[in-house]
This record gives structure tokens, C-alpha cells and sequence, in this order.
């Protein structure tokens, strides 16, 4: 076992699944305790098996403001301190275009995709002031280029969440705290399920894994506390499935 974040203290949300899941196993396989956060608990257990001791649980409905501060308290509490905050959380829905969204439906997507996140950094910046610590926001290809996969409300939540990491770094690296948004292709996580068009399995094996993204997550808080990565692109190499799919199911 590797000890990098030996001493350390993270805290992932969407840590049920996918690029949440898989970032804890990569922090706790680098020595750090981990504090896992989504709105269920069962599939934060099955994370915390997979780490061990060194895994806490903290349910939370990250749309919630009370919530999340509950969340970062009780991490507070286990642990004593914050090193490193992956916000992960994130949604997308199958009714995704213009022609048939829905007042419901735009609230949800932006509340989970930046009202969420948003409230994880407020709750985050006065411990990780402290620690000089880091946070990670999970973005998406959609938050640095404008396409109609991901549906309107989607892309204009995401492109949100990177101006919104990058605003940290305006005023938070002179404090020592460094914020890094990491912006995916197509990645085999859950997700995919709410697609209007589903994918073969085929297709989701070239797609870019959750343990991809974890690593790009390691590599942004393993640099010297001198360096900031401000962002990562990163796709898979074969990136043009999902929308020869389309095409061929009249969507394209």
C-alpha cells in the first residue's frame, strides 16, 4: 500500500457508484481515511467494505443545505480534519431536450449539478483554510463543450461547475487551498442508464472507467503544495460511439 495521504482526510460524495466509489478506494489505497456522502446509505456501506476501518459513512441529500453542513460536521467529527473533497455528486435525466423538459426537471439538474456542489465548497473552504487542502470537482466533457448529448439544462449546470472552480482558485490559493475540475468524456458509470438511447455493453467497455477518473483525482491532490492543477480533459479513445448509436436509432 502506497502512504502518499498517509495522515489524511477525504471526503467523497456520490461515493455509492461509479467515479465516487472508485476515487475512495484510490485515496483510502493511498492511506487516506475517507468520509463517504450520498443521498443512500446501503451503497455507501458496500464502498466502506471495500475500504475497511478506515471508511466512515455520512448520508446526506447534497441539495439540502442543512444537510451537507451535517455531512461535513460529522466528518469533522470522526476524522478531526479535511485534507481533500472530491464532489462528485451529480444527475441527468432520460427527458433531457428542450422538447420535453419540464419546469421539475430543470430545478433537479441544476440543483444537483451546481446548487449541490456549490453548497459541498461553502462547507468545505473553512476546514480545508486550515489543512491547505484541495477539493475536486467531477465536471464532464459537456462543461467545456457545448453538444446536445447531454441535454441543455445538463451543459449549462457543468459549464457552471468549472467557472465555479475556477473562482476558488481566484480566492482561495492565496490561502493554500487549490481546486482542480475534472472534465470526462463518456465513462462507464451508471449514469448511462438514463440515456434516451442505451448503449451496448460492447460500447461501455471502450469508454472510459471510473478507476480512469480516480487517477486523474490522485494526480491533482498528490502535487506539491506549490502547484495547482487548475483542470483535466480527459476522453477515451474511442469517443464517437454513443453518437453513431443515435444515428442509428434516428436521434442523430
Amino acid at each position: 500500500m502506497a502512504d502518499r495521504l498517509a495522515g489524511k482526510t477525504a471526503w467523497v460524495t456520490g461515493a455509492g457508484s461509479g467515479i465516487g466509489r472508485a476515487s475512495a478506494v484510490a485515496l483510502a489505497a493511498e492511506g487516506a481515511r475517507v468520509a463517504l456522502t450520498g443521498r443512500r446509505r446501503a451503497p455507501l456501506e458496500e464502498t466502506a467494505a471495500m475500504i475497511g476501518d478506515r471508511a466512515v459513512v455520512a448520508p446526506a441529500d447534497l441539495t439540502d443545505a442543512a444537510q451537507v453542513a451535517a455531512a461535513r460536521d460529522a466528518v469533522l467529527a470522526a476524522f478531526g480534519r479535511l485534507d481533500i473533497v472530491v464532489s462528485n455528486a451529480g444527475l441527468n435525466a432520460p427527458e433531457r431536450a428542450w422538447a420535453v423538459l419540464t419546469p421539475e426537471t430543470i430545478s433537479a439538474l441544476i440543483d444537483a449539478n451546481l446548487k449541490a456542489p456549490a453548497y459541498v465548497a461553502q462547507a468545505s473552504l473553512p476546514a480545508l483554510r486550515e489543512s491547505r487542502g484541495s477539493i475536486v470537482h467531477i465536471a464532464s466533457w459537456a462543461g467545456r463543450f457545448i453538444g446536445h448529448i447531454s441535454g441543455p439544462i445538463y451543459v449549462a449546470a457543468k459549464h457552471g461547475l468549472v467557472a465555479l472552480s475556477h473562482t476558488i482558485n481566484l480566492e482561495e490559493c492565496r490561502a493554500g487551498v487549490r481546486s482542480t475540475v475534472i472534465e470526462p468524456g463518456e465513462v462507464n458509470t451508471p449514469i448511462l442508464d438514463l440515456r434516451p438511447v442505451k448503449l451496448s455493453p460492447e460500447l461501455r467497455a471502450r469508454m472510459l472507467q471510473p478507476e480512469d477518473v480516480a487517477a486523474a483525482v490522485l494526480f491533482a491532490v498528490t502535487m506539491p503544495p506549490h502547484a495547482c492543477i487548475n483542470e483535466i480533459l480527459i476522453s477515451p479513445t474511442a469517443n464517437r460511439g454513443y453518437l453513431a448509436e443515435m444515428a442509428r436509432a434516428g436521434q442523430g
